[in-house]
């Protein structure tokens, strides 16, 4: 009997190690067959030429404000941002016609938000007596460039209803959204946030800071449930409709293939200077002027970090949004590392926000 007893620990010890090691998931860079084999916020993806297989490579952002704080103002903190982030992969014609445009991502917006990112670029049209988002050029949206009506009777096809549902279902969060703006009619985009029901999450113009001034702080900015920050490219709406004009708030690099040089980094040409400290936003463009699945590895690689930190001597400012093309390609970490880089560098003067737990700066003591 005294056998028995003695070898039942040794059996259960040895059955919780074999559970183990059946648990036992991928680090990034390693190989694996399936999303399966890699650890949480990773998958597993083929970055050829880069890797010969598949490697488990980051598929989520770290989010500072859980694993640091969030009682630092809303420009202390870096946000992933997509380009385009409607002009997504598949997504069937809406108009009848077939669609003939680019398109820049893989994932809803709905996936986009879960994963992390927390700025949208949105282009937004005047088309069929209604608001649309559209991949166009010359200011017009045709049938063959729409992507999705936003109005509120098609709620499955309104980017805008994701937006709010993810607002509504994640209390602590914030979202921007950056506007190419091509609408004419009078609150046409006023009436497109109300009917979306985003007014509520509404960030007035009137408590953005003037003069390079620190925005209010995140915790109070939920508090007040104020989580919505929206900018416009018509300078005219900020008064007419009270939408904050870009440019009046940030700094933006180029953009297009004039923005992914990593060996200079300018402003484009509505923006001022990167090196102007009256605004106290940076956006930081980091994408093609054409959309190519197959290169966005190789993009979302070395050439990023390094871009990062030339439009940071540009201005010596570091960037608060990061914008990209196809978000999850990379050959390991990509733009969530680049972004984790920033918010490192902006909370503690660290190379990576994880350090910033360490005790160093000022995010550590929260």
């Amino acid at each position: 009997m005294g056998r028995a007893f003695t070898a039942a620990p040794l059996l259960l010890l040895l059955g919780l190690l074999a559970l183990g090691l059946g648990a036992a998931t991928a680090n990034v860079g390693d190989s694996c067959s399936t999303s399966a084999d890699c650890g949480a916020g990773q998958w597993c993806f083929d970055c050829e030429p880069k890797f010969s297989g598949s490697h488990c490579v980051r598929s989520a952002a770290t989010n500072p404000y859980q694993l640091i704080n969030n009682s630092l103002p809303f420009n202390k903190y870096a946000y992933l941002t997509m380009h385009n982030s409607y002009a997504i992969v598949g997504e069937p014609s809406h108009t009848g016609i077939p669609r003939v445009t680019f398109d820049n991502q893989e994932d809803t917006v709905t996936d986009q938000l879960n994963n992390g990112v927390r700025a949208l670029m949105l282009d937004t049209y005047d088309f069929q007596g209604d608001v649309w988002l559209c991949h166009s050029n010359g200011g017009k949206c045709n049938d063959f460039t729409a992507f999705l009506s936003v109005q509120i009777a098609e709620p499955a096809l309104d980017t805008f209803k994701e937006i709010e549902e993810f607002l509504s279902s994640n209390p602590s969060e914030i979202v921007t959204i950056i506007l190419e703006d091509y609408v004419h009619a009078p609150n046409g985009l006023t009436n497109v946030f109300n009917a979306s029901g985003l007014l509520k999450y509404w960030f007035p113009v009137s408590k953005m800071p003037q003069n390079g001034q620190d925005w209010p702080l995140v915790s109070d900015m939920v508090a007040s449930n104020q989580r919505l920050v929206v900018f416009t490219s018509i300078s005219s709406k900020q008064s007419s409709e009270g939408i904050a004009y870009q440019w009046n708030f940030m700094v933006e690099n180029n953009y297009g293939d004039d923005g992914m040089d990593a060996g200079q980094c300018s402003n484009r040409a509505e923006s001022a200077p990167l090196n102007d400290k009256t605004k106290s936003l940076v956006l930081m463009n980091y994408f093609p002027s054409v959309p190519v699945k197959s290169t966005a590895c190789l993009q979302h690689s070395q050439n990023l970090i390094d871009t990062v930190n030339t439009c940071y001597g540009s201005g010596n400012q570091w960037a608060n949004f990061i914008a990209v093309d196809y978000y999850k390609r990379s050959d390991g970490g990509g733009a969530f590392q680049a972004t984790d880089l920033l918010n490192g560098r902006l909370l503690c003067g660290c190379q990576d926000v994880s350090a910033c737990l360490q005790g160093s700066g000022v995010a550590s003591s929260a």
